[in-house]
């Protein structure tokens, strides 16, 4: 197989990007080994099918597209809860400090469902425009948008409620 300037720039931006990967993973399956083994796996995609990679697409939104697409994939066949692993068990019960600010915004995060959740993830965590957000969720941008005024309405009263 030979090597272009492609394959450099899908490269050089998994490499950069690497630890937003894990992140985004982690944050649909919340535990460390199966957000790992995903972004792998995603890597492993990634390689397999750069020629996909349109000269005008971004890798940013195609790289997220296979994260996503790999975490929801791995939630599918596992249909489990989603448990707090060890290792974040002995974080959080060492009474070390959370690296979240806000834990009630963490929780409220996780109650909803996964298609707001995803929009939210994907727009404020992972910083990626609304049509970029489309192009990962392969959703139209108006219902990308009318994800994200309903996710932040049922947030809004989620976190209401514990105020």
């Amino acid at each position: 197989m030979k090597k272009n300037r492609s394959d450099d720039k899908v490269i050089a931006f998994i490499i950069e990007n690497q630890e937003n990967f894990y992140r985004l993973a982690f944050s649909y399956v919340k535990n460390v080994a199966d957000a790992l083994d995903i972004v792998q796996e995603s890597i492993e995609k990634a390689v397999l099918k750069r020629e996909s990679l349109k000269d005008d697409q971004s890798v940013k939104s195609w790289f997220y597209k296979i994260i996503v697409h790999s975490s929801l994939d791995f939630l599918r066949k596992n249909k489990k809860m989603s448990l707090i692993d060890e290792e974040s068990l002995e974080y959080f019960l060492s009474g070390q400090n959370d690296t979240y600010q806000d834990i009630d915004l963490k929780r409220s995060l996780d109650q909803l469902p996964i298609k707001f959740k995803s929009v939210i993830i994907l727009r404020f965590f992972e910083d990626l425009k609304i049509d970029e957000v489309a192009e990962v969720l392969n959703e139209n941008k108006n219902t990308i948008k009318t994800r994200l005024y309903r996710a932040l309405e049922l947030l809004r009263v989620e976190m209401d409620e514990k105020h």
